[in-house]
């Protein structure tokens, strides 16, 4: 495992923000950390990187306790973003590697190519001060994985990018989570979290709420009811108890307590006057599970790891 936590409970003065909080971090995955604000994420993130101490529990990262070598194994992108306004991109990026173990050379050679995968070749020699928001983000981004690390920790990695440069950095992440690195992501964007992560960690008052794999999670909310376009009379339908209009012709299906999703398609598959164009089930997104627990007071089902 890259990084475990085992019964970590974090306090600041009276207010309990890490409670009892236990969860690994698998090599080569993509785990993603979601919860409402004040939930205890960034608590969590700065004691896996020895930032802060836990006042009670056990990280373990790369398999020890964290030691000053440990740093030049990681990348992290904070959500308080910070550069050097000043100094040339190459320069800058050069000595950030320097910083992390590199050899100049090796360093300023990886820096140019990555500000060409980035498309900000043309501003090899500009200052992070003349950069747009989305650029300036982008160059933290090479910042944060230009020496390599085996662990990369990120936090809102999307904030001020457009559609195309969000691409770009999914793109870039996947690429090296194919490639055996582990990636930790940190986000408010669901949608995002959906597409990418391979497993999930929901914080809630500073308690683990929800754990495992996102479709595991998302399974378990699912409800008893399929989605349907197409042509016919749904509320005919034996074993349906109540239809909901949705959007672009959708229409949600609630089934009746003993009536399952696969004796619906049986059902329709046999019926003349009924014509499908799509039919699924009713799992619902992150969005809707996030609003669900939060509005809970954290109160959620537990996935397995």
């Amino acid at each position: 495992m890259t990084v475990i936590l085992e019964q970590v409970d974090k306090w600041y003065g009276a207010h309990h923000a890490v409670q009892d909080l236990s969860f690994e971090v698998r090599q080569g995955e993509i785990f993603s950390i979601l919860g409402p604000n004040g939930a205890g994420k960034t608590t969590t993130i700065r004691m896996i990187l020895d930032i802060i101490k836990p006042d009670k529990g056990t990280i373990r990262v790369f398999g020890q306790s964290f030691t000053e070598k440990t740093k030049d194994r990681i990348g992290y992108l904070p959500e308080e973003r910070g550069l050097y306004r000043n100094v040339p991109l190459v320069q800058l990026l050069t000595y950030l590697g320097q910083l992390k173990g590199m050899q100049r050379q090796a360093a300023a050679q990886r820096a140019k190519d990555l500000l060409e995968k980035v498309g900000l070749e043309e501003h090899l020699k500009s200052k992070v001060k003349a950069l747009s928001r989305g650029m300036a983000q982008k160059v933290q981004f090479v910042a944060t994985i230009l020496h390599q690390p085996e662990l990369i920790i990120i936090d809102e990695p999307f904030s001020g990018l457009d559609p195309v440069n969000t691409q770009l950095i999914k793109d870039m992440l996947f690429e090296m989570r194919d490639q055996g690195t582990t990636i930790m992501m940190s986000t408010h964007q669901m949608h995002q979290v959906e597409t990418m992560a391979d497993r999930m960690l929901m914080i809630s008052q500073g308690k683990r709420v929800l754990y495992g794999p996102v479709d595991e999670v998302r399974q378990q909310y699912a409800q008893n009811a399929v989605i349907v376009e197409g042509q016919g009379d749904w509320a005919a339908l034996e074993g349906v108890g109540s239809i909901e209009s949705q959007r672009n012709g959708e229409v949600l299906l609630h089934l009746a307590q003993d009536v399952t999703p696969d004796q619906i398609m049986s059902r329709l598959a046999t019926l003349p006057n009924y014509h499908i164009r799509r039919f699924e089930l009713a799992i619902p997104g992150l969005d809707e599970i996030f609003i669900q627990v939060a509005q809970n007071g954290g109160e959620a089902n537990h996935a397995q790891p």
